[in-house]
């Protein structure tokens, strides 16, 4: 277990995933935390009291030592990413996300880190195994032979093969994670960054206060994927920090959904019935991803629980309260 009086650092704190991994510490009693992140503090997700709360660009690699100064463990959460909108038509900008891990894993190194823990992506699976909805559930060594999602998934490739060889050649313990679609309150849910979750819930609601009785689709909406639930993720996140596991290994549920699904999911929870639309030239992505979860359960004797139901309603009720109060903002001025 990490130790509470350990100075723990969360790259990418201000996030949607950071922030919540953050308050779980502050949480749990872990008092000597260091959050970094490169938004000002104003548009970070949470901001957490009694936290050494640093606004750093964790690319530049002063930052990053910064950040890591007299750090016991390392989260590196940070990341230039969204939803399949955002990474199909900023490549580039996803990649430059290796400079982050680059020069966190550097940064932990110098100044011997007991631990570093770097979340990966489903996205580093190959494409040839996720052409059909109907998909076999991933597991770990389908990333291989190499054919990840372009831009984002290769910067994630690139970063966990880091990982290990900083393992193998300088002796640092590395965890890596992947992660499978996380969603929850308090995340993105318009902008052009947010995920399949939080972008249908926000049309949903959009549909009703509008009273348009529409919702426009990406793709056929026959795509698949699984969508874990933030909790699940902060725990299974220090549960692999805390681990023996070696290897990238899946954070991810194992509950499969098309889009269709979930937008009829995300209709019942709101008591509503819309019109689809299908916009066929969106971006999409694979047609179908799930996580296999053999490995985790093995190895942890767990794995995310969270069901989508549940979790799709607590987060559609949260998103509801921010537009609804936008609205009367609207109103008002």
């Amino acid at each position: 277990m990490l130790d509470k009086d350990a100075k723990i650092v969360v790259g990418g704190a201000g996030g949607f995933i950071g922030g919540a991994l953050i308050r779980s510490l502050k949480n749990q009693g872990y008092n000597n935390l260091r959050a970094a992140d490169i938004k000002p503090l104003t548009e970070w997700y949470q901001v957490v009291e009694g936290v050494d709360n640093r606004v750093l660009d964790l690319k530049e690699k002063a930052a990053a030592y910064a950040a890591c100064e007299q750090a016991d463990y390392v989260f590196n959460l940070a990341a230039d990413m969204g939803g399949m909108g955002f990474i199909e038509n900023n490549k580039a900008l996803c990649m430059l996300s290796v400079l982050v891990n680059t020069h966190m894993l550097m940064a932990a190194h110098h100044h011997q880190a007991k631990r570093f823990f770097f979340s990966s992506s489903a996205c580093v699976y190959a494409a040839d195994k996720q052409t059909n909805p109907d998909i076999t559930a991933l597991k770990e060594e389908d990333a291989y032979p190499a054919m990840p999602e372009d831009g984002y998934g290769w910067e994630k490739l690139f970063s966990e093969r880091m990982c290990h060889h900083f393992t193998e050649d300088f002796g640092l313990t590395t965890r890596v994670a992947r992660y499978h679609n996380v969603y929850g309150p308090l995340g993105t849910y318009a902008g052009g960054r947010e995920k399949a979750p939080a972008a249908i819930c926000r049309k949903v609601i959009e549909a009703q206060l509008n009273h348009t009785g529409e919702i426009e689709i990406w793709g056929d909406g026959e795509q698949t994927r699984s969508f874990m639930y933030i909790d699940d993720c902060v725990e299974g996140t220090l549960k692999i920090m805390n681990s023996d596991i070696t290897y990238p290994i899946n954070l991810g549920s194992a509950e499969l959904v098309s889009i269709n699904q979930l937008v009829s999911l995300v209709e019942e929870i709101a008591g509503v019935k819309l019109k689809r639309t299908y916009n066929l030239s969106a971006p999409k992505g694979v047609r179908g991803r799930n996580s296999d979860n053999s490995l985790i359960r093995k190895e942890l004797n767990w794995e995310p629980s969270i069901s989508l139901r549940e979790g799709m309603r607590q987060t559609y009720e949260w998103i509801y309260q921010q537009m609804v109060n936008s609205q009367k903002l609207a109103k008002a001025s």
